[in-house]
């Protein structure tokens, strides 16, 4: 069970932060099973690294270089003019391309009842509580429980941003929440 102390500690976010995200993080890790210290420490720190210590539910849109490249990816779904700035990174862990977002719908249909329909409003996957079971869900359907189990973190880090883009900052999250946590690995 997490507590607004070990979720701030955890993702590096404000003890405001903490309380108001506690009840959407944990109701998200229970339905997917993030529920060990060495997988609640390897998700915790994702997130917390991706939403800018829980801070960030949208992608600051710039564009930048990389962002202005989300447009007209067919590996993204973005076959529509505008397709690259509408389906722009949203949730706890950024799901980016139409296609993402249609995934994302239809995976946590099998899961919860009445999802929204994020590919026709996708400022949905904003919600605090669509955000954090968007984030678990991903996590759930990339077998990143294996891998926590396992204490690969660096392959977590792969599958969740496509390389090693901030490593440094998830390891510092990680190793704090798995102080946090009381989970192996905090050495």
């Amino acid at each position: 069970m997490l507590t607004v102390d070990t979720l701030r500690a955890a993702t590096g976010c404000t003890a405001a932060r903490a309380q108001d995200w506690l009840a959407h993080i944990q109701r998200a890790c229970d339905l997917f099973a993030i529920n060990t210290p060495a997988r609640l420490a390897a998700f915790l720190a994702q997130i917390g690294h991706e939403s800018g210590r829980l801070a960030y539910v949208r992608e600051i849109w710039g564009p930048t270089p990389a962002q202005q490249r989300y447009e007209g990816r067919a590996d993204l779904g973005n076959t529509q003019p505008g397709d690259g700035k509408r389906y722009l990174g949203r949730g706890l862990i950024q799901t980016t391309g139409r296609a993402n977002y249609r995934a994302t719908r239809d995976g946590l249909a099998q899961f919860v009842p009445h999802v929204p329909d994020f590919e026709a409003v996708p400022a949905l996957l904003e919600r605090p509580d669509l955000a954090a079971l968007s984030a678990a869900w991903y996590w759930r359907s990339r077998g990143l429980n294996a891998l926590a189990d396992a204490g690969d973190f660096v392959s977590i880090t792969r599958r969740i941003n496509g390389g090693t883009n901030g490593l440094a900052d998830r390891q510092a999250l990680h190793h704090a929440a798995c102080l946090a946590l009381g989970a192996v690995g905090a050495a």
